[in-house]
């Protein structure tokens, strides 16, 4: 049994060939939920979906977001009636009693449909109709998650990292704004000051999600701080993994960061940009994969190869070092 803890591309990527190395029948896998937003009435997932749909096939690998072959015909028409009837586009966060009241999914991540600031696909669109109908209906996130994993066929076992709503907001020089915003709409362009996971406080780590962190872990090559960051800020789940072995595929080589924000929010919150700084973020690693490049110097056991995933051959490399990781601190 193994455990992945997935946000962004990083570990999906890896996932695109851990099925060679660790049995999908026996692998679990706890998607981060602070990326979510609520747009148009419609509870998105990101990251659930990211897994979601690349177990099912059906994941658009070009960009690692939606379905492949998607049409776009309901966003065309949203952004086209905007322009229409001259409404301003760009996101638009609803009233700050609409960000804390209604809904569960409430907090501080709901946003109007007008003129929609993230491209959501037609079938992608579905999925997000579906997920908060049975919400909606009084299912938790996991059972919901349970039933649209068995409408796509998965072989593992998908659990979002908890029941409750988390948004992940970003302290900017510009601001503050949900993660979403920050990353898709500004490109990652505002100075990052600080990130706040509003709402872990009060969120609760579901019974399935405990049980998973008994098994052993993976942290795949996500950014530590917004993919990883809000599963950690959940009471009680950091000090899950000090129990149990955990290996970590670091997302840098050395100072360089293979893609996404993270170098620029890890320093936002007073980590190095560096492999260096991933091992201070996750303090309960048992040992790290690196890139055969990667001449960082750590206290824990290191298991080196190319660590670059482009497909399922490189995905598979990098999850058979993983195991190697294991046995060293096995």
């Amino acid at each position: 049994m193994v455990t992945f803890l997935a946000g962004g591309t990083g570990t999906p990527k890896l996932l695109d060939g851990a099925a060679e190395v660790f049995d999908p029948a026996e692998t679990t896998v706890v998607a981060n939920t602070g990326d979510d937003v609520e747009l148009g009435g419609h509870l998105v997932c990101p990251d659930v979906d990211t897994v979601l749909f690349h177990g099912g096939g059906v994941l658009d690998t070009e960009r690692w977001w939606g379905i492949a072959d998607d049409t776009t015909q309901t966003d065309d028409e949203l952004h086209r009636l905007a322009d229409a009837a001259d409404l301003e586009s760009g996101p638009r966060y609803l009233a700050e009693d609409a960000q804390t009241t209604g809904r569960e999914i409430a907090r501080w991540r709901r946003f109007s449909g007008i003129a929609e600031f993230m491209e959501i696909g037609d079938r992608d669109r579905a999925v997000h109709i579906t997920r908060t109908s049975l919400l909606d209906e009084g299912h938790s996130l996991t059972e919901v998650t349970q039933t649209l994993a068995d409408a796509f066929g998965l072989d593992i076992s998908l659990l979002p990292m908890s029941d409750d709503p988390v948004a992940t907001m970003i302290h900017t020089d510009e601001g503050v704004m949900h993660f979403q915003e920050y990353w898709v709409y500004r490109r990652a362009e505002p100075t990052v000051r600080e990130v706040e996971f509003r709402g872990a406080e009060d969120a609760l780590i579901t019974p399935h999600v405990r049980d998973a962190l008994t098994d052993p872990v993976v942290i795949g090559p996500s950014n530590p701080i917004t993919s990883i960051g809000p599963m950690l800020a959940l009471d009680g789940f950091e000090e899950l993994l000090y129990e149990t072995p955990v290996v970590a595929v670091s997302p840098f080589i050395e100072d360089t960061v293979f893609s996404g924000p993270a170098a620029d929010l890890m320093q936002g919150v007073g980590y190095d940009a560096s492999t260096a700084g991933v091992a201070e973020a996750y303090p309960f690693a048992d040992a790290f994969v690196l890139d055969t490049d990667d001449g960082t110097d750590l206290d824990r056991p290191v298991v080196k190869t190319d660590t670059k995933i482009d497909g399922p051959e490189d995905a598979a490399r990098v999850a058979r070092a993983v195991a190697d990781a294991f046995q060293e601190v096995s």
